[in-house]
């Protein structure tokens, strides 16, 4: 039997003005803007539905300063998805900007690498350096998901689905994963904060987060070897994401892309 395609899509639902010092580590050379965007991802056919990472809420954008557009639930909504009828939601990793949402999903089951929910538990959370990207009630509210039967744990690498895959890849965090996907123009990777922007992965250079930068490093090797090409790698936070791949719609221009389609740059 062929292999099933899938939708890809990415929804853009807030954003922050950084400087390129603030996106490497150990800063950079050159001065000028290099904005953040956040991003939730929506993986699709007609036999399934996959979200993937779930942002954070208005409350939590407004306490970090970020300029909030619209909740997930509601950038969701723009391409026809009722996060209330989503059933698989795969969480990258436990940052605030990934895992702040969880309530709008209420009958989906969660999965999660072992290593992510061991590290957003456990002893590395005393160090502000490491714990200062998570929020102490999402990691809450998914350890009461455990406790309902509604997260399932991965180690490495997984099939979700005939053409869906998780990927532990580490580096940012101690259980980062990403996302492999057949879709009609070949495999991509949803690389989440493997690669938070295009030129991460394309200069072997390390954002400043970072729990492991080997692992970050040898990330990138393996979002290469997932993906068709490194034209099917996307990034967790990079604005051009929305000007390099079309919108569904012209109204949704800027609030969606659609990934699987082949690249307008």
């Amino acid at each position: 039997m062929a292999l099933p395609t899938y939708e890809v899509y990415a929804i853009r639902y807030a954003w922050r003005p950084l400087q390129r010092k603030d996106n490497f580590l150990g800063g950079d050379p050159h001065e000028g803007p290099m904005p953040m965007d956040y991003f939730v991802w929506c993986i699709r056919n007609s036999e399934r539905t996959f979200v993937v990472d779930v942002g954070f809420t208005e409350e939590v954008g407004n306490k970090r300063k970020r300029n909030y557009l619209r909740t997930p639930r509601q950038g969701l909504a723009q391409i026809g998805v009722d996060t209330t009828q989503v059933k698989d939601v795969i969480i990258s990793h436990m940052h605030y900007d990934h895992a702040g949402t969880l309530d709008d999903f209420p009958n989906a089951q969660f999965h999660i690498q072992d290593d992510e929910m061991a590290y957003a538990t456990g002893r590395y959370m005393g160090n502000h350096q490491f714990s200062h990207g998570i929020e102490v009630e999402d990691v809450l509210g998914m350890v009461r998901r455990v406790f309902k039967n509604r997260v399932s744990f991965h180690r490495g690498t997984e099939e979700l689905a005939p053409g869906v895959s998780v990927h532990r890849i580490g580096g940012h965090t101690a259980g980062l994963q990403s996302v492999r996907v057949h879709t009609k123009r070949g495999w991509m990777v949803l690389a989440s904060d493997a690669s938070h922007y295009y030129e991460h992965i394309e200069t072997e250079r390390f954002f400043r987060s970072v729990f492991n930068v080997g692992e970050m490093l040898d990330g990138y090797r393996t979002l290469r070897s997932l993906a068709e090409s490194i034209n099917h790698i996307i990034p967790g936070h990079d604005p051009l994401v929305m000007k390099r791949y079309p919108a569904p719609a012209p109204a949704l221009e800027g609030i969606v892309a659609r990934l699987d389609e082949e690249p307008r740059l």
